[in-house]
């Protein structure tokens, strides 16, 4: 990659150089092109431009965005060949950052490069940096916003922190849970043979691969885009401890998505205005990365809107209101989660393609969960009668792991490996209580 790097930006070097020449010593500008080298060993750069077929003045503003990271004097070097003694020079644009002491591109910059100061051609680049670009529609590149009254193309030329990680280092580093991203990444070495589900579920999560495996198809090849949403939408509900976050977990396990838990906790915010922008920033991060997003406990931000009697009645409605708009708009899997599904708001509900209901388990589902849960290296008492315990208490599968992870702390401390019923029955209740049961 250090060589494709070496010839894009050697590229770049030889337009500012061309374009210097002419308006300093009105020398004709070379028609040079950027050739790929096919013999190269394929990486996530040469990928990129084929994927995107870009054009030259493409390539001319993907790798003024993309130089500084690799090169941070780049511009500087270049300028100071032709302005020694240094001193403003507006055509070129630029700015300066608050820790990198070297020129940042503008959209003058590349507008400079391109058309230096026809403005015919100036006009006719601007196009460059409206949607129409795939550079700008996928938000690889953008400008940063400017003071209102000056110049649009001020701004400064920003490529997506993730593509320079991708082309810099080979990988996409995934985001950790923080202020600017307030999602948890979901990990589980547990597989589907772990969870004992009811029939109606499994017939449900099935559903739910099936469109992870072949929406691409659905959605492209086969054209149902254009009538359908992009995205997948579905409510898992059912009381606390039934399996609905560890399913959200295997479903991108086993269908090789990253699934995020949204902390709404981190969303939702008392400043009018905030909780749609802290919203706006997690969907603008998760889009076409084809991310499982993970609302656990919805009700906190999808539940019913209410009367308007104030303004923040006023406000809180529209939350909900634009949270909706964005989830239809995302064209990936999103799961809500929520223990009772009366507690979601109406027009949720319309929109869901699933719901999927996560029961208590049965006395028998109990019982295969004890015996999927309890350690080879613990031995039950004669006292102790699975199927009798199964048919009294009304445990779910996250009480059951609890109530297995003491007795086993008990048992490794005492060094006696067989449960009596005294201890059965004393970790059951201890589990029961923290419910007030």
């Amino acid at each position: 990659m250090n060589n494709q790097f070496e010839e894009l930006f050697g590229f770049l070097k030889e337009r500012i150089e061309s374009r210097l020449e002419n308006f300093f010593h009105h020398k004709t500008i070379p028609e040079n092109t950027f050739h790929i080298n096919v013999e190269q060993e394929l990486s996530p750069f040469l990928i990129f431009l084929s994927h995107y077929a870009l054009r030259d003045e493409d390539i001319i503003l993907f790798s003024c965005a993309m130089v500084s990271h690799v090169v941070p004097g780049f511009f500087d070097q270049i300028l100071q060949n032709f302005l020694p003694q240094g001193g403003d020079f507006p055509e070129f644009g630029g700015v300066k950052g608050l820790n990198h002491r070297g020129t940042l591109p503008t959209g003058e910059t590349v507008l400079f490069i391109l058309a230096g100061n026809n403005i015919k051609e100036r006009l006719y680049f601007l196009g460059l940096f409206d949607q129409a670009s795939p550079l700008f529609k996928f938000k690889i590149l953008s400008l940063e916003s400017v003071k209102s009254g000056e110049p649009k193309m001020s701004g400064k030329l920003i490529l997506n922190p993730e593509y320079v990680e991708v082309f810099t280092t080979g990988q996409v580093i995934l985001p950790t849970l923080s202020i600017d991203f307030p999602a948890e990444h979901l990990l589980s070495e547990l597989v589907w043979e772990d969870l004992v589900l009811s029939e109606q579920v499994w017939n449900s999560i099935k559903e739910l691969q099936i469109w992870l495996r072949h929406k691409k198809t659905l959605m492209e090849e086969w054209a149902i885009g254009r009538k359908l949403k992009p995205g997948y939408r579905a409510l898992f509900y059912g009381p606390p401890g039934t399996g609905k976050t560890v399913t959200a977990t295997l479903l991108g396990k086993y269908t090789g998505k990253d699934v995020f838990r949204i902390d709404l906790s981190m969303v939702v915010s008392k400043y009018i205005g905030e909780t749609e922008k802290n919203l706006a920033n997690l969907f603008d991060k998760a889009e076409n990365k084809d991310w499982i997003l993970f609302f656990d406990e919805a009700d906190a931000i999808f539940g019913k809107r209410t009367g308007v009697r104030d303004a923040h009645d006023k406000y809180a409605n529209q939350e909900v209101s634009y949270l909706l708009q964005r989830i239809e708009a995302y064209n990936g899997l999103v799961i809500l989660a929520s223990n009772f599904r009366n507690n979601i708001d109406a027009a949720f509900i319309r929109r869901f393609n699933s719901i999927v209901y996560f029961p208590l388990p049965k006395a028998e589902d109990r019982l295969l969960l004890w015996e999927k849960s309890l350690p080879d290296q613990i031995q039950l008492g004669k006292d102790v009668k699975l199927k009798e315990i199964s048919g009294q208490y009304e445990l779910t599968g996250s009480h059951i792991m609890n109530i297995v992870q003491y007795i086993s702390l008990v048992s490794l401390e005492s060094r006696n490996f067989v449960i009596s019923k005294e201890l059965m029955l004393k970790g059951i209740k201890r589990e029961l209580e923290k419910e007030g049961k």
